[in-house]
């Protein structure tokens, strides 16, 4: 999103919406000071094994549905009623629920398959598995996927709500972007770096409540503009033409196709969740195995529910755009063009609340796991224990694996300060380098690659617990790499080397499946 792209509101004044975003930050600072329980490494890596399931529950779906999310999957449901070119565009009407009913698939096994592993193990990085299955060069392999892609992706999504905050705030002061992008991180780092996952947990349930308001409240006023009642919104939608859930008729050519979306959204689900830090390091701050399974299913039941209210705002959007003559706005500006010059002012608070905390919810969190996957995987931060399945962990159990002294302690949190610090400020220089790019396909083109780095990961834990097989581990960072290069340039040339067939969310497939059949190759 480019400022150009957008006229700021005249009835929302800078001054009023920096009141509105400062109280909201109180409130998140008002929560650090309440968890960081001493800033103990324990607390900050794991929250102690000690956070209720439900809160982590709730708490997950604003961390799931990011600032992209937020403004993207709503602006696709309208997007050929808005313009007819663009009829079959992927994740046009509502076949997004295609992809979120994977979801559900996915999430049963992060639940039923992963969560075991890990609890067994009792891991706070996820990636020590690949350790104890692999070897030493396919665990740092795992975890440098990880941080570069959270790196990119949390930057991406910072950088969304930097700009919002720029065009409708900061530009009246003629504050700089790179001010604007430091106070924003300067902001996280301040109620993260001492509570850590434990403050998180908490936080983000603060944040998923404001992402539900705005979106409710936004749903709630448009259907009273138009007259139509709650009840019968859905059927509005489908007389509209934009309402269709399932689509089988196009064959695999078709990028809404049913088969595709579903098992795309079940392994996207399992790669973007159960074998990424940032999402597992919530769950395994549970009590207990059992515990993360109950928040697992009842996040995704809440998250089912959330995305469809997400497409229903969406359709509503186009349909209240068409009826007032504003046709020609873009998919990706449609719910910040309306919220912030065309319905009510307070619509627009909500909506650049609801935006910093949709925002806010999954980069606090990733800088947190970033700190977290560093410190443990790279410079060996000891705090694993043997544990059982099932079995409550307490403080005094994790106090056995931490230093033995206040000194080691203290060099220790010392440490992992200048950690967090230091990706605090590699955040502000990718999302400084986005804004020098100015180049939104650009932009796109790099998020989209952070993606490719999730496809080694599907493939390296899907050999680890479906097969016995033993491999050359020295080998695996190449087979690693190799991978999403084959990936890039099947997909390129995909039409003439696959008779016309494109890819799509299943490119995920294929990237974990040369992984795969490369470990295959490098076996003993």
């Amino acid at each position: 999103m480019n400022p150009a792209d957008l006229a700021p509101s005249t009835s929302l004044s800078p001054m009023l919406l920096l009141c509105i975003v400062g109280g909201y930050f109180a409130l998140l600072m008002l929560i650090a000071h309440f968890t960081n329980d001493g800033s103990s490494n324990s607390s900050f890596f794991t929250a102690s094994k000690q956070s209720p399931w439900y809160v982590v529950a709730f708490g997950m779906v604003g961390a799931s549905l990011s600032g992209v999310t937020f403004i993207s999957v709503p602006g696709m449901v309208g997007v050929e009623l808005l313009d007819a070119s663009k009829a079959g565009a992927p994740n046009s009407e509502f076949s997004y629920m295609q992809m979120v009913l994977g979801y559900m698939v996915g999430y049963a096994v992060i639940a039923l398959v992963l969560m075991p592993v890990y609890y067994k193990l009792n891991l706070t990085s996820i990636y020590t598995y690949l350790e104890k299955r692999f070897g030493a060069a396919s665990y740092k392999t795992g975890a440098g996927f990880f941080l570069l892609s959270r790196i990119v992706g949390a930057s991406f999504r910072l950088y969304l709500v930097a700009m919002v905050l720029q065009l409708f705030m900061f530009d009246a002061w003629g504050i700089p972007f790179w001010v604007t992008v430091l106070l924003t991180i300067g902001l996280i780092w301040l109620y993260t770096f001492r509570g850590g996952i434990k403050t998180i947990v908490w936080t983000d349930t603060l944040q998923t409540t404001f992402m539900l308001i705005a979106v409710v409240m936004t749903i709630v006023y448009i259907l009273g503009d138009m007259g139509y009642g709650i009840g019968e919104s859905y059927s509005r939608v489908q007389e509209a033409g934009i309402g269709q859930i399932f689509f089988f008729e196009g064959g695999w050519s078709d990028s809404n196709n049913f088969f595709k979306q579903f098992i795309a959204g079940a392994f996207i689900a399992i790669v973007m969740t159960g074998l990424d830090q940032d999402m597992m390091q919530k769950n395994l701050t549970c009590r207990t195995l059992k515990d993360a399974q109950k928040n697992i299913f009842s996040f995704s039941l809440v998250l089912l529910i959330v995305n469809f209210i997400f497409l229903l705002l969406g359709a509503l959007l186009a349909m209240y755009a068409i009826q007032n003559g504003l046709g020609s706005i873009p998919s990706d500006r449609l719910y910040p063009t309306l919220a912030l010059q065309y319905l009510p002012p307070f619509i627009g608070v909500v909506f650049i609340i609801g935006l910093v905390a949709a925002a806010y919810s999954s980069a606090d969190s990733a800088l947190t796991s970033l700190t977290t996957s560093f410190c443990v995987d790279f410079l060996g931060f000891k705090t694993n224990v043997s544990a059982t399945q099932n079995t409550t962990i307490n403080e005094e159990l994790l106090d056995d694996v931490l230093p033995k002294n206040a000194e080691d302690e203290k060099d220790s949190k010392q440490t992992r300060y200048l950690v967090h610090l230091g990706f605090s400020v590699i955040l502000f220089i990718v999302i400084v380098a986005f804004w020098l790019i100015n180049d939104r396909s650009v932009i796109n083109q790099l998020f989209r690659f952070a993606g490719y780095t999730y496809g080694p990961l599907l493939g390296l834990y899907a050999f680890g617990l479906f097969t016995k097989i033993q491999v050359k581990d020295q080998f695996i960072p190449a087979v690693c790499i190799l991978a999403p290069i084959l990936t890039f340039i099947i997909n390129t040339y995909s039409e003439t080397l696959l008779f016309g067939y494109k890819f799509g969310f299943e490119l995920l497939l294929l990237n974990g499946l040369i992984t795969f059949l490369g470990l295959l190759a490098s076996k003993k």
